[in-house]
C-alpha cells in the first residue's frame, strides 16, 4: 500500500500529541496516512505495553489512518544504528510516502530526539539503491519534525482549525496516560490537568501566529521548496 504521509513516533501517543490535528486534516482531505510507533512505550510510568497497544488502535481509528504498525524497538534503549535503520528503511520502502512526519529534533524525552535522527537518516538511506532489501529504493520528498514538549520555534505552522477536537479525542484515547482523577498510578508530567489543557492552548497559540483558530508547528533540517506562492497567500 502506497501512502501519502507516514508519521513516526518513538512512542504510542507521540504522533497524536505532536501532529494529531494534521493527520486528521490530511485524512479528511483524502490523503492516505499511516502511523509507525518505534516502541511499545513499555517503560512508561503509567499503563503497560498491552494497554498502550489497545489505546493506539483506538486512537488510530479516531484519526482514520489507513495503517498503524509497531516496530517493537526497546523503549529508552533503541539506537540509531544499522540494525534499526534497516527496519525503518524496509517500512519506508513498503509504504513509499511522499511526506514523513517524525519526532522533535530536541525534546525532554531522550527517545524523541534520538527517534528524529534515526528516522531522518533512514529516509536518506532508503533512497540508496545499493542498500538491498528486496524492495524498490524510495526517498520521501519531505521530512517534517513535529514539536512536542519543548516550545521550539517552528519553521512553518499548518492551519488545523476545526481538527483540534479530533486531535484531543485521539490523545485522550490513551486513558492510562492523561489526566484522570480516579487513576491511582503515579503522576507524570503529562497526566496533569494543566497538560491536558495545554494541548488546546498550544494549538490556539500557534494558530494565532498565522491568523487562524489553531495550528501545529513543524521543523525541518533542509529547505521547503515551493512551486508558487498560491498555497501561502
Amino acid at each position: 500500500m502506497k501512502l501519502d504521509i507516514l508519521a513516526f513516533g518513538a512512542h504510542p501517543d507521540d504522533v497524536e500529541l505532536g501532529a494529531g490535528a494534521t493527520v486528521a486534516k490530511m485524512v479528511a482531505a483524502g490523503k492516505t496516512v499511516g502511523i509507525i510507533d518505534l516502541t511499545q512505550g513499555e517503560l512508561g510510568t503509567r499503563g503497560t505495553a498491552e494497554t498502550r497497544k489497545k489505546e493506539a488502535a483506538d486512537a488510530a481509528q479516531i484519526l482514520g489512518v489507513a495503517v498503524r504498525e509497531n516496530l517493537g524497538f526497546r523503549d529508552g534503549f533503541f539506537k540509531n544504528d544499522e540494525a534499526h535503520q534497516m527496519k525503518i528503511i524496509e517500512i519506508i520502502r513498503k509504504y513509499q510516502p511522499e511526506i514523513v512526519l517524525c519526532n522533535a529534533v530536541e525534546d525532554r524525552h531522550i527517545d524523541h530526539g534520538k527517534g528524529a535522527e534515526l528516522v531522518e537518516e533512514s529516509c536518506f538511506l532508503s533512497g540508496l539503491k545499493k542498500i538491498e532489501t528486496g524492495q524498490e529504493a524510495w526517498r520521501p520528498k519531505n521530512i517534517f519534525h513535529y514539536i512536542q514538549w519543548f516550545p521550539l520555534k517552528p519553521d512553518f505552522v499548518l492551519d488545523v482549525s476545526g481538527y483540534v477536537e479530533k486531535k484531543k479525542a485521539a490523545c485522550f484515547a490513551y486513558t492510562t496516560q492523561f489526566h484522570d482523577p480516579n487513576n491511582q498510578e503515579p503522576d507524570t508530567p503529562i497526566s496533569s490537568k494543566l497538560f491536558q489543557d495545554s494541548i488546546e492552548n498550544r494549538a490556539k497559540d500557534l494558530g494565532m501566529l498565522i491568523g487562524t483558530q489553531a495550528g501545529e508547528g513543524f521543523m525541518l533540517k533542509g529547505y521547503l521548496g515551493l512551486k508558487d506562492f498560491e498555497g501561502i497567500l
